[in-house]
Order: structure tokens, then sequence, then C-alpha cells
């Protein structure tokens, strides 16, 4: 991210086919992750920026030029925007190896030039030494990554990834994860990246763009929208369970949070008035007291549960715990080894902590208890 202003905007407005109002922007060398729930308009903002698709309104600016601006009537076609487009299921030319798939994307470049500069790309996304595969003969990975190289040949503006990850096994999409940070060093374009998987967006992404129903709700750094999310709702598109209700009260320096039958000091916010408020708890907040031997955690506020479920899930163990006073649940991972050692199942009672640090408070609105 070298420039002060953004390599790429976009500002798209229609009311038909369906409801579209998205606003981002994303800067050379970074990497923005377009994300909400399955039909929320993620796609349609990929194909709007590629050309593909005309909104009614609308700016959509690469680079300080124009592709499309409904002010003055300007819209470049697709194939006069420089874009690098990925998708889901590869689109590559079956009847063709991977070598001629690469060079269909270099019409920028003379003909002469085309099979040593393709070549370079298929070393860049580790494919060297199969270019005389056809796409039949490759893996799903080797795909996906013949299909970044041949977008990646067009030396493009911006880069657009259409759920590249999605149809590939997570042992080969960690391997695709850590290639394309690799490559992320090498660019500077702005890059965007269309997922579902909150996980993928923490790994993989400097920002975050949510829509909704063709809205965008919120953007910004990953780690910002994550954590302290405008809203219950955005919270919960988000992926967050342990969501509550809580009366906040503060003074000129202080702020005093009375949920789940505990007070907990929050701190002064100045957004929020004195009352009603949404309470979100980070799982990493929650600290469980050793069975054994005393922890620090029981200093800061404590709070008595019962273990409602233990759900083993790989090395890690799920639990879902009733808080006495209130009956509420709130919901949280430890380690599978941590759990035996402290002889933690299902119907025990369990002590733990809810640190002040991963207490993020809203405004009350539309709240429902996991």
């Amino acid at each position: 991210m070298n420039d002060k202003h953004p390599s790429l905007e976009v500002q798209l407005n229609q009311s038909e086919p369906f409801r579209l109002n998205v606003s981002l922007q994303c800067r050379g060398g970074e990497l923005l992750a377009l994300t909400g729930p399955s039909g929320s308009g993620k796609t349609t903002v990929l194909r709007a920026i590629a050309g593909l698709h005309r909104t009614t309104e609308g700016v959509v600016r690469c680079n300080n030029r124009y592709w499309q601006n409904t002010r003055d009537n300007t819209f470049t076609p697709p194939q006069h925007r420089r874009v690098g487009l990925v998708f889901q299921h590869y689109a590559l030319f079956p009847h063709l190896n991977v070598l001629n798939n690469i060079m269909t994307a270099m019409s920028h470049i003379s003909r002469a030039q085309r099979a040593n500069k393709a070549m370079q790309w298929l070393q860049l996304t580790n494919m060297e030494g199969l270019h005389q595969y056809r796409p039949d003969q490759l893996s799903g990975g080797q795909r996906q990554r013949v299909a970044l190289a041949r977008a990646l040949a067009r030396e493009p503006d911006v880069l657009l990834l259409d759920e590249p990850f999605s149809a590939v096994d997570q042992l080969t999409r960690e391997k695709l994860y850590r290639e394309l940070a690799l490559i992320r060093t090498k660019l500077d374009v702005p890059m965007m990246l269309v997922t579902h998987d909150m996980r993928e967006v923490q790994q993989l992404a400097d920002s975050i763009c949510l829509i909704h129903h063709g809205t965008t709700l919120q953007s910004g750094q990953v780690n910002q929208v994550v954590r302290k999310p405008d809203s219950p709702r955005i919270a919960r598109l988000l992926g967050h369970k342990n969501i509550y209700t809580g009366i906040y009260t503060s003074s000129a320096a202080n702020g005093r949070l009375s949920a789940l039958g505990t007070e907990f000091d929050v701190g002064h916010n100045a957004d929020l008035e004195n009352g009603p408020v949404s309470v979100l708890i980070e799982p990493s907040a929650i600290i469980m007291h050793r069975t054994d031997r005393p922890s620090k955690g029981e200093r800061e506020n404590p709070v008595k549960t019962c273990v409602s479920e233990a759900i083993e899930m790989g090395d890690d163990l799920m639990l879902k715990l009733i808080i006495k006073a209130t009956g509420e649940s709130i919901a949280f991972s430890i380690s599978r080894h941590v759990a035996a050692r402290n002889r933690v199942s299902t119907g025990n009672q369990l002590g733990i902590s809810v640190l002040s640090e991963g207490i993020h408070l809203m405004p009350a609105d539309e709240i429902r208890n996991p």
C-alpha cells in the first residue's frame, strides 16, 4: 500500500433487477475481502468492476481512469479494462494446454514474446514443467494456479478473485493461501477476494467490505471490523455468537457494564449513551479457571457457569456454557489436552473470567441471545 490514495474506487447503485448500494476503496498492494451471505451481491460487484455488468448509477475508477461514470455516460467495455479475473471453477480452455491457456491473456504483447513471458508467470505460480499438460490432466489446485497465472498474464490494473479456493480440498487450499501471500509481495495492484469464509478473510485480507442484500454494512481494516462491528446485525453476519444485552453507565472518565449477572469495568465510551446496549464478547477474552491451581484470570470479572455442551472438533473442544446468574449461554473453545487436564465435561461446574479488553459495546438493536 504505497500510495496514499485508493487505486480502485467503486460506488454502485441500482434498484433493478435487484437492489445494489455498494461503496468500497482498495489501494495498490492491498487485498480487500468482499464478504457477506450467499446472494448478497458479491459476484455482481466483481462483474461490475470487470465491465460485465452495468449498473444504473455508479462510478468505477482505477488508477485515476474512469471505467464507469454514469454522470457523463462513461463506460469502458470489458476488453479495454486491464482486469485479471479468477473464477471459482477455473474457466480454462479444455482444448488448450497450460502454456496456450496463459498466452490467450497476452494479446497486449507481441506474439514473439508471449511464450517466454507465459513461462515466467507459470514459474511464479509454481507450475513450471507442466506447460504441455491440458486442464483435464491437472489436479484442482494446479488448475487454480493456471487460472491465477492467466489472470496475472494480463498484467492487470486490478486482480479480482471470485471464491477461488472453494472448489479445492483443505490441504490444497492452505498451499494456495501461502502461494497467494508470496505472489502479493511482488504485485502492486489492488486485489479483491470474494469469499464467505471468515477464516480466509483473517488469513489473507488487509481490509474487508461486508455487504448484505446488496448494501455495504461496514468496511475497514479486517481486525477493526471483526473485533468492533458497528451493530449486533453485523456481528452475527461476521459469525459472532456471544452477543448479549446489558446496561451501560458512565462518568466523565469511566464506564461500567452490567451484563451476565456481573459488573464489568469497560472504560468511558463517548459514542454510547447511558442505558441498554448490545454486548459482544470475543471468545479469546474468555479465560477458563484451572481446577488444579488458582489462575490470575480469576481476579478479573469471574463468572460461574455449567457446561451444557462439550463437542470435540479436531484438536479442540467446543464448549457451550450456561451462566448460572442469568441462564444465558456463552461459547468458546479450548484444546482437548487442557480440557482433559481440567476434567471438563458436560454437566460440570466451570469458572471463567471475561477480560474487559475483549468486551465490545454497540447500540442496542435487534438483540437476540445465542
